[in-house]
């Protein structure tokens, strides 16, 4: 600290939230950067467990603002309901802030994303449907309606008029849809503008004047690296740029400013959704991981594919996503086994990839490379320190860190904020 971003090194659900709220406990701002209500983030503080969606895990401190980044596009029904969610457990969120340049989620954006999803069939990519891809369409197309706008009525009606005619053509053409009423959707949001008023700020400005001040600051991210709209497996990918480099976009501060780029991996992979995985176990060892990891999404629901460490992905996302140290997460998962392997490198069509290849297609095709290490067979989950870890599991924690090239910082062995301890 003072400035750390927290940032997924594989297609997402490393544990962010656990390690920002750990991590939040000596921090004074935690920031969401990018994505919207398609990520989850599950804390586990005691008996308590609290899943958020696009809040930063940092509000359940009173010590913290969480701030909601420009980089963030924002269902203001989702997050009102999520704001009193908190609010009948006891969690203040007085202090809340709101980008006022956020994008906003319109109804057009989730009936688009399920309709769009549906014609593609096989080619799905395997959205939440809750309209981040549509929305991020519309901001890059310069016609998205951000947070600011729902403060001047008739630009936002103006705005909202255009969109939902060109928006109505599609649906109601191409898919087959009924069309929106755009009066009904200003009423509807106006009246989201009245509740939100009193968190909406100039996000931007107020982050940069904390680093300034020498505070601690979190920028905490969704997705993960491999996920990223730029570097990740494309299609499959989420609609913007988990890396750290999306970190500075999505809450308009400088590099300068940041210290420290924290990546989380898990000591095996999981991945939601479709999309190509080299190291997937389609086994009893991928179904052990599953039910023992607690492999479904925080949103969804939906069950993770699993599969082994794959080092290959994860030096890339070190390179591609910033990353200075790891965190590594769910070490206590391989207790279950005897063997734990790591793919080192890909094979296809007799060409050895030990770096991340440029042609994706390779990814469907190849084999995993493996070296394979001593599992240790024993609970883990009750260890606090480094040493008190079998001796084959802090090999395989050392050979993690060799294959990936940066240090592993924090080890994690439950889903306890307790259950973190640092690697010396």
């Amino acid at each position: 600290m003072p400035a750390t971003v927290v940032v997924g090194a594989q297609w997402g659900d490393e544990g962010k939230g656990k390690i920002a709220n750990l991590l939040a406990q000596e921090a004074d701002v935690v920031v969401r950067y990018q994505g919207g209500n398609n990520a989850g983030h599950t804390i586990v503080i005691g008996e308590e467990t609290f899943a958020l969606s696009l809040i930063p895990s940092g509000v359940i401190y009173p010590n913290v603002t969480p701030v909601i980044g420009n980089g963030c596009v924002v269902d203001p029904a989702v997050l009102l309901k999520e704001m009193e969610m908190l609010r009948s457990r006891g969690i203040d969120t007085s202090h809340l802030k709101l980008s006022t340049n956020a994008h906003l989620i319109m109804p057009y954006h989730r009936k688009l994303d399920a309709v769009r999803e549906r014609y593609l069939g096989k080619q799905q990519i395997g959205t939440t449907k809750r309209g981040i891809g549509p929305a991020y369409l519309d901001k890059f197309a310069r016609v998205g309606i951000r947070v600011q706008d729902l403060y001047d009525p008739g630009i936002f009606r103006d705005k909202l008029e255009a969109v939902v005619k060109e928006t109505n053509k599609v649906l109601v053409k191409i898919y087959n849809q009924l069309a929106f009423d755009p009066e009904e959707i200003a009423v509807e949001y106006l009246g989201y503008a009245e509740r939100l008023s009193a968190y909406v700020a100039d996000t931007a400005l107020f982050v940069w004047e904390a680093i300034r001040a020498g505070k601690n600051v979190i920028f905490e991210g969704a997705q993960g690296v491999m996920l990223d709209i730029d570097h990740g497996t494309y299609p499959f990918v989420t609609s913007s740029n988990p890396t750290s480099g999306g970190a500075l976009t999505g809450v308009g501060v400088g590099p300068r400013d940041i210290d420290r780029v924290l990546g989380l991996t898990k000591a095996y992979v999981s991945r939601v959704g479709t999309g190509p995985f080299p190291t997937e176990l389609s086994d009893d060892i991928g179904e052990t991981m599953v039910r023992v990891g607690g492999e479904y999404g925080t949103v969804t629901g939906r069950r993770r594919r699993c599969g082994w460490l794959d080092s290959v992905a994860l030096r890339y996302a070190v390179r591609v996503g910033g990353i200075t140290e790891l965190a590594l997460m769910k070490l206590d998962v391989l207790s279950e086994f005897d063997t734990v392997r790591i793919a080192t490198a890909y094979l296809s069509e007799g060409t050895t990839y030990p770096e991340f290849p440029r042609q994706q297609g390779v990814l469907y095709h190849c084999t995993p490379i493996y070296e394979d290490h001593p599992g240790w067979a024993v609970d883990i989950s009750a260890v606090r320190n480094w040493d008190d870890l079998p001796a084959t599991a802090r090999t395989y924690v050392e050979r993690v860190e060799q294959l990936a090239g940066v240090p592993i910082r924090l080890i994690s062995v439950g889903p306890q904020r307790s259950a973190t301890f640092e690697k010396p």
